[in-house]
């Protein structure tokens, strides 16, 4: 009994490590292992072979060699699809050496030191997001080429929210237009007199009213204040993209201001730039820890209205500090009487992975947990602003 546990041991321990030797040995080794792979170890091997199938031909191995029947040439990924792919794969600590062997080890620099390859791209928002993760790297001709281009993009995008985004709000704005302010307490008794006294009934000794008057009192309607916190690490930047856009449709509409803050380990004050989305995405860093207690405490400090104030935060809720800070902040703030969401995705799909855990203790403490499409999340600051 104990040799046959010894060898299912054995067994178990080694189709575990098949697959990571496979990766590990890339291409070469498919002719002998050429089924261990499950579909997403398949495209973490073949993220990795465009990489370092690179290391062979530094020495001196030809790549189109034909080891087995079928081709083992090179992935046919493409430089921006390969980033998305490894950043969508592997773990944040693994992107990010990666990303570092491919610049420093091997010179994969085609996003980075050649404007041509950026013209020759389609541009569309998988594209934008890879350039926005390489554009720190970026210099001089490069470096217009990517703000071109993500201008483009940013502009694409915005034309396909605008309209539901204003509709969103302009729905709310109709009903409230349909209330009318001739209530009693507006009434006007003495124009209603002075207006109507040709209407005086001597037979019945009563005023015929036919045009009562009323006040017509003035409402001092106050801008509501959007804040919009993103975190900007790596994992969130189709959410930077979206909130960038989302900022600058806001931004044009009437009675609403609009306040935005981006962080990691730090925080950056982005508002001067709401209404324009390409100045914001041009001046996020993505990457790095992720302090949300730290940023929600600076966003506290921008609340002048706290009833007339809506804090969007939009982060993977993956908290690197002390959780204390997050949720006592959290706390505050809704205790105060500003309208709270957090959302783990703001995009055109909403899809997400998210820290469910701290996730509930914000929702415990007020705070909305959603992930949702810029037009969803209109129509949840429309209806905010109705209550």
């Amino acid at each position: 009994m104990t040799g046959s546990s010894n060898a299912r041991d054995n067994n178990s321990h080694s189709n575990k490590s098949l697959p990571r030797w496979r990766m590990v040995l890339g291409k070469y080794a498919k002719p002998s292992m050429p089924d261990c792979l499950s579909e997403g170890q398949g495209r973490m091997a073949d993220a990795l072979e465009l990489l370092y199938s690179r290391e062979y031909k530094e020495r001196g191995v030809r790549q189109d060699q034909k080891l087995a029947p079928g081709s083992l040439d090179p992935s046919q990924l493409n430089v921006p699809t390969w980033l998305n792919e490894i950043k969508e794969l592997f773990p944040k600590s693994t992107c990010e050496k990666i990303e570092k062997h491919a610049l420093d080890r091997y010179g994969m620099t085609e996003l980075l030191t050649d404007a041509e390859t950026l013209k020759r791209l389609e541009p569309n928002t998988e594209l934008m997001a890879a350039v926005l993760s390489l554009k720190g790297h970026m210099r001089g001709p490069v470096l217009e080429e990517a703000r071109r281009l993500i201008a483009r993009v940013v502009e694409e995008i915005r034309k396909r929210l605008m309209r539901d985004i204003q509709n969103a709000f302009a729905g709310r704005v109709n009903r409230l237009r349909n209330s009318s302010y001739k209530v009693a307490r507006n009434f006007d008794a003495r124009s209603t007199i002075k207006r109507n006294l040709k209407h005086w009934d001597p037979d019945l000794k009563k005023l015929i009213v036919e045009q009562p008057r009323f006040f017509q009192r003035v409402k001092r309607f106050l801008p509501w204040e959007v804040i919009i916190c993103v975190d900007q690490s790596g994992s969130m930047v189709h959410s930077v993209i979206h909130s960038a856009v989302m900022a600058g449709i806001l931004s044009a509409l009437p009675m609403v201001r609009v306040k935005l803050v981006v962080f990691d380990t730090a925080v950056v004050d982005l508002s001067e730039h709401a209404s324009d989305p390409v100045e914001i995405l041009m001046s996020v860093q993505l990457g790095g820890g992720t302090n949300i207690g730290q940023a929600l405490n600076y966003c506290e400090q921008l609340v002048s209205q706290p009833s007339r104030t809506a804090l969007v935060l939009v982060t993977d809720f993956c908290e690197g500090a002390e959780p204390r800070a997050l949720v006592a902040a959290c706390r505050r703030l809704r205790q105060a009487g500003v309208k709270l969401i957090g959302l783990a995705a703001l995009d055109e799909v909403a899809n997400s992975y998210y820290d469910h855990a701290m996730a509930s203790r914000l929702a415990a403490e007020g705070m909305e947990i959603a992930a949702l499409t810029p037009t969803e999340l209109a129509k949840w600051l429309a209806d905010v602003m109705q209550e």
